[in-house]
């Protein structure tokens, strides 16, 4: 019976992300639609070459790279800001309320989330709107502007998923022993003291686990956000690996070369995963495996 309950998830791995792999042979193919995987050119590591011989390419990859270590650095954090000032909170039903008021963006598409953006920071939306009627400022058209991109990229992360990272740490939390800050209490150490020498310390591993596995996509900035809010205005800043797999790939017909870009950006990830996994284990950590 527990074989059975496991079939489910075993057939859902295996279709949809094992079988799959299979068709990235043709990162080492010239491949046609209409020759097949068995009857395409095989041209080795052609493609992989193309990938740092193009100048656009390199670009993307400086755009991916920047806007996810931008991610790590600001978003990544914030969860646990929150968790620990949740955490902190005395009366139940306003901590009950913020959670679910932080939860509920997470349920939000990001065809929703990016819609509300655009109408409040358009150049007749409401945040212009302020700033001329309130401030006297003329209309700052926030979506064409190339150094307001990534910030933004940003901060809709932030709002839309760091309540739901919460949940993990909140756990972790709840996992540490409340002698250690009643003896902290007895000891003296004021608030501050005890987030930081037994809190912090109590959800470390929780955290390098998760950063780990954050590395693993560094270079997966999520296509559904970044095709909606991207504009020719932006395009230049904005196109990272994912929307440029989907133009070559799927706009160009260009299979081979989107699939070897695909293929790079998984391998990396890997060789990232792996390489935080040892760095962590050599500081005490657990690491993931």
């Amino acid at each position: 019976m527990m074989y059975l309950f496991v079939l489910p998830g075993t057939l859902y791995f295996l279709i949809y992300k094992y079988v799959p792999l299979l068709g990235s042979v043709i990162a080492f193919q010239e491949y046609s639609p209409f020759q097949g995987f068995l009857h395409s050119d095989w041209v080795g590591l052609a493609h992989f070459r193309k990938i740092f011989d193009n100048p656009e390419v390199v670009q993307v990859l400086i755009n991916t790279i920047t806007l996810s270590f931008l991610q790590i650095a600001v978003a990544f954090p914030v969860p646990i800001v929150l968790a620990l000032m949740l955490n902190e909170t005395r009366h139940e039903w306003f901590k009950r309320l913020i959670q679910s008021l932080v939860y509920l963006p997470h349920f939000l598409s990001w065809v929703v989330v990016v819609g509300l953006v655009t109408i409040f920071l358009r150049s007749d939306g409401v945040v212009n709107g302020l700033l001329e009627h309130v401030f006297g400022i003329e209309p700052i058209l926030f979506l064409q502007q190339p150094y307001l991109f990534k910030p933004l990229i940003v901060l809709e992360v932030i709002w839309k998923e760091a309540g739901w990272g919460t949940i993990v740490f909140l756990a972790a939390l709840a996992g540490v022993n409340p002698e250690l800050y009643e003896a902290a209490i007895v000891d003296g150490a004021n608030r501050w003291r005890r987030i930081w020498h037994i809190t912090l310390p109590g959800i470390r591993s929780t955290i390098v686990i998760l950063l780990i596995l954050r590395l693993g996509t560094v270079l997966d900035n999520g296509f559904e956000q970044i095709f909606l809010m991207l504009n020719p205005y932006v395009q230049e800043v904005g196109n990272v690996l994912d929307t440029y797999v989907y133009y070559k790939g799927i706009l160009q017909s260009d299979f081979s070369f989107a699939t070897a870009v695909g293929l790079f950006k998984s391998v990396v990830g890997l060789v990232l995963v792996v390489a935080a996994n040892k760095l962590a284990k050599k500081f005490g950590e657990e690491g993931i495996y």
